[in-house]
Order: structure tokens, then C-alpha cells, then sequence
């Protein structure tokens, strides 16, 4: 699946991995690339299930994907025509994407893929102050809660379409690993770490990511 977050070229991208797993997270610090990787992965994504008219759901706060937007990779335009089957769904706040799954059944067309950019960001936006002020895990409870509805929908989506669907969240960590660590492995599959960023001056101007699974 690693290789999914990279270009893979229109021909490429068949044979790429097509592993997947119900749930994935992709962990690493701050402006490490998060997003440009979980945009290329939507568009691989997007590019592959063109064909059986599947699209692929890219959630993400606004406010934060506008202040840094993500880059493409070389040879991709923003006038492509895959970019039709990436559904952009932005969200204020963990109760947006809360909403989106507990109506995840009634969807005429499930999604290949849901792709959610910082996903433990959105449990700590200031409209969530005041809902949780009471409760200290108030965020870790609201977190289990909306996980347990992604691998409900993905499971339902499974059985309806009979082919993959997946999550894949991304989360931002200060340290060696996210700190709701111990949440995020009872509920998901995979686990990709921007270990380090290294910007070469190639011809392309390409950024190389080390990803540890």
C-alpha cells in the first residue's frame, strides 16, 4: 500500500499494490507532507475506480487545507480529469465527519476510499471546548466512538459493493508516535510514519518521504 501515496503514473498505477486494509492511519510531525501524501493516495485511489464510477470522499477542515495547501506530484494538473471522482467534504470539526458516517448506509454510491486529513486535529477545535470541558475523555470517548462507525461503514460498504473500501486518517504527532496511540491500534489495520522529510534538488524538485510501516 506504501506506494500508493506516490505518483504512479496513469499506466503505473494498475500495477501498484492493491492491498488494503479497513482502516489506515498515517502518522508524522507537523508540515511533514501529511496532506500532499493523503491527496496523491486520493487520487490513485480515484484514478483506479474511475472505471466502476466509485469515487473516493476527501474530508478535511477548510480553514487548515487553505492555509497549507497541499503540493501535486510532477506530471499531475490540477485540471485532471480524476480529480471529478474526489469528492471534497470539509468539516468544522469532528461532528461533521461523526455525521457522515452514522449516514454512511444511506449513501446511494459508496465511496473506494474515505480519506480524512487531520483527523486528531479535529477532535481539538475550539468548538469542542465547551462539549467536553466536563469530561477530561470526553475527546478519547468521541474518537472511539466515530472509529467504530468507520469500520462499521467500511464492513456495510464491503458487503454492499463487494469490493474494497477503506479509511485512511492522518494525524499529526509531537513526538515518536500519536498520542492516542493505544485508540488508533484497537481500531486500525495499518500504520504509515513519516519517519523523515528529505528534500533533494533533483531535476523534478521531488520530495522523498521515508514512510515505516
Amino acid at each position: 500500500m506504501v506506494d500508493r501515496f506516490f505518483s504512479c503514473g496513469a499506466k503505473g498505477v494498475d500495477s501498484c499494490s492493491t492491498a488494503s486494509s479497513h482502516i489506515s492511519l498515517l502518522s508524522g510531525p507537523p508540515s511533514s507532507g501529511k496532506t500532499s501524501l493523503l491527496l496523491q493516495f486520493a487520487y490513485n485511489c480515484a484514478l483506479k475506480s474511475s472505471s466502476s464510477n466509485h469515487p473516493v470522499v476527501f474530508i478535511c477542515n477548510r480553514r487548515c487545507v487553505e492555509s497549507k495547501p497541499p503540493c501535486l506530484s510532477q506530471g499531475i494538473q490540477p485540471t485532471s480529469n480524476v480529480f471529478q471522482h474526489i469528492q471534497v467534504k470539509y468539516v468544522d470539526n469532528d461532528e461533521g465527519v461523526k455525521k457522515y458516517f452514522a449516514a454512511f448506509h444511506l449513501h446511494d454510491k459508496f465511496p473506494a476510499a474515505v480519506v480524512i486529513d487531520d483527523f486528531g486535529d479535529l477532535f481539538n477545535e475550539r468548538s469542542n471546548h465547551e462539549r467536553y470541558a466536563a469530561n477530561p475523555r470526553g475527546r478519547d470517548l468521541a474518537m472511539v466512538r466515530i472509529l467504530a462507525l468507520c469500520h462499521n461503514a467500511v464492513m456495510h460498504a464491503k458487503k454492499s459493493i463487494g469490493g474494497d473500501c477503506e479509511v485512511l486518517l492522518a494525524d499529526t504527532h509531537h513526538g515518536d508516535s500519536p498520542r492516542l496511540l493505544y485508540i488508533y491500534k484497537r481500531w486500525v489495520t495499518s500504520i504509515y510514519t513519516i519517519k523523515g522529510l528529505v528534500l533533494k534538488l533533483l531535476n523534478s524538485n521531488r520530495l522523498r518521504f521515508q514512510l515505516q510501516t
